[in-house]
């Protein structure tokens, strides 16, 4: 047997790129869906080649370091959100992701793309995220702008883009890595149209990462604990001892100190509010568990 990643997965034929640079189209076999085990892109697998026009099998799916759930993608170490002015930032959606990738251990990077449209957009969102310590980049895959940046984030890591349709995600790889994927516009209603149909790992440049396609919804981890959420906040980590209650969930209760945070202007009263949003939907999910 050989080893390598999974770099693509249509149909059912999973397409892996040997260590020597070779790719195989590859079936799983049968034991994947009895034990329940879907292969996906960029997991490390030993597979079979064929012989002749023979497809070879995919045989083992080695040990996973992360799973990303949306978009389905294994091995990630660096998750980039990508948002822009339009269509606009659905940041309830990018609060989710970062929730998902914290749960993973997978660290994450907020693009701002098409900056030249809008130069107000990525300073509000550092503001924002500023006590998460979320890091928020403002690139331009028009003008060039932050793209020498992003760059250097993405070396050396096997890196995922995530966000709404028509954020851009395949025109930045165009421009980061010299390649021509297919990109779309805004429909006429302003919602994205799907150019990227399924993930594939592109290699160019010395960067790896996963053209994906755009998404607008995503639920959090099944039967979460609503008060385990807040541990996937950063900035509400060092306050929670001074809470009166423990745990605490941040919400309505008295002698707070996150609200209280919130209210001094210390943390961001947008991103608080989002978070009560999920905490209510945690709530909903725990409450009907056993339903």
């Amino acid at each position: 047997m050989r080893e390598g990643r999974i770099v693509r997965g249509v149909g059912g034929l999973y397409t892996v790129r040997a260590e020597d640079g070779g790719e195989y189209v590859l079936r799983a076999k049968g034991r994947f869906r009895r034990e329940r085990l879907t292969p996906l892109v960029g997991d490390k697998a030993r597979f079979t080649p064929g012989q002749g026009d023979e497809h070879g099998w995919l045989e083992e799916i080695l040990p996973r370091a992360s799973v990303c759930r949306r978009p389905p993608a294994a091995n990630i170490s660096l998750e980039i959100l990508v948002v822009a002015p339009e269509p606009s930032p659905d940041l309830l959606l990018i609060d989710r992701l970062l929730v998902c990738a914290a749960q993973e251990g997978m660290r994450t990077l907020l693009c701002v793309n098409k900056c030249d449209l809008d130069a107000g957009l990525a300073p509000d969102l550092r503001q924002q995220y500023a006590a998460s310590g979320l890091e928020v980049l403002a690139v331009s895959a028009v003008t060039g702008e932050g793209l020498d940046v992003l760059r250097e984030r993405m070396r050396g890591e096997l890196c995922c883009m995530a966000g709404q349709s028509a954020v851009g995600k395949s025109t930045l790889l165009n421009a980061l890595c010299g390649l021509s994927l297919k990109t779309g516009d805004l429909s006429r209603i302003h919602r994205g149209r799907h150019t990227t149909r399924h993930a594939e790992l592109l290699e160019a440049d010395g960067l790896a990462v996963l053209d994906t396609p755009g998404f607008s919804l995503l639920t959090l981890e099944e039967k979460m604990a609503p008060e385990s959420l807040q541990a996937w906040y950063p900035e509400f980590v060092p306050l929670a001892a001074g809470c009166r209650f423990s745990p605490c969930l941040h919400d309505r209760e008295p002698g707070c100190a996150v609200r209280a945070a919130v209210e001094a202007g210390a943390l961001d009263a947008r991103r608080y509010e989002r978070y009560r949003m999920l905490l209510e939907e945690v709530r909903g999910v725990w409450k009907a568990r056993y339903l």
